[in-house]
């Protein structure tokens, strides 16, 4: 396991309390990826890979026309010379997650069924992957996610009266759980510390507050369960981790205050036409 002392020191402190920082994702993969050892890497390239994971679904949609989120480990190019060798049958290539692979042999095999979601096909196969990830820290934090996911899924599934098996992804304790048991908490109670305050956060109806509550559990998560890792690559994942929360709220935000904007201005629009007619 490498070390990273100058790089951990340079870090900008973050915090979940709204405030902003200078550092950014982009600038993350640019600056400090570039310096992490192959091993280290490819735990941090799991992160990125969420981003290719939404770019091959883009361009299984659109094709030529796909705009792809730069931020992915592998350019447009790349990604359909994956999908051409896939759908030949060819060899593998080299150093392309396994993952990415198997998907797109079983999207060519099903791609008539207009039934399959293949985001939950690729999703499925994705936590597989991570959840086996060499480092203790990084898998443990994909298989948190998963379970995190899949509780929701199924608590709003039985809400719903929608079926819970269906729903759920990937493998593991928890996932069978999910799918088979009918009791009210899935017999997780005392098998998952977090399961009363997931079942509080599915009432909430407030989307946006509900999901502010998830990213802090999040972040919660990270500071609990990186104590004890000080300049490793536990440190830069878990920092980079919680700049992409900040930029997600910090986008959130905008897109919030734009809309707040607008209706602001449309409804002085519609004092202005009230007040035309009186005149």
């Amino acid at each position: 396991m490498s070390n990273y002392y100058c790089l951990v020191a340079g870090l900008p402190d973050v915090s979940f309390d709204g405030s902003r920082v200078a550092f950014t994702v982009e600038r993350f993969k640019e600056e400090i990826y570039p310096s992490l050892s192959a091993d280290d890497a490819r735990c941090v390239d799991l992160f990125f890979l969420s981003r290719d994971n939404a770019n091959i679904l883009t361009i299984l949609r659109n094709g030529e026309d796909a705009v792809l989120n730069s931020l992915g480990c592998y350019s447009q190019k790349e990604l359909e010379e994956i999908i051409s060798s896939a759908k030949n049958g060819d060899i593998p290539v080299e150093g392309i997650p396994s993952y990415i692979y198997r998907f797109f042999e079983y999207y060519v095999a099903n791609e008539a069924n207009e039934n399959i979601i293949w985001e939950d096909v690729l999703s499925s196969y994705y936590y597989e992957y991570a959840t086996k990830c060499k480092n203790s820290f990084v898998a443990e934090w994909f298989t948190f996610n998963l379970n995190v996911n899949n509780i929701l899924v199924a608590l709003a599934a039985r809400k719903y009266k929608l079926s819970v098996a269906d729903a759920i992804i990937g493998d593991g304790e928890i996932a069978e759980a999910l799918r088979t048991s009918g009791a009210r908490d899935f017999g997780l109670t005392g098998t998952v510390e977090y399961l009363e305050t997931l079942q509080r956060l599915s009432e909430n109806s407030m989307l946006q507050e509900r999901e502010h509550q998830l990213d802090e559990m999040r972040w919660k998560w990270l500071d609990e369960n990186s104590v004890f890792n000080y300049f490793s690559v536990e440190k830069l994942f878990g920092f980079l981790i919680k700049l992409s929360i900040i930029e997600r709220w910090m986008i959130l935000d905008a897109e919030k205050g734009m809309k707040r904007y607008n209706e602001m201005i449309a409804a002085l629009k519609s004092g202005m036409d009230k007040e035309s007619v009186v005149l």
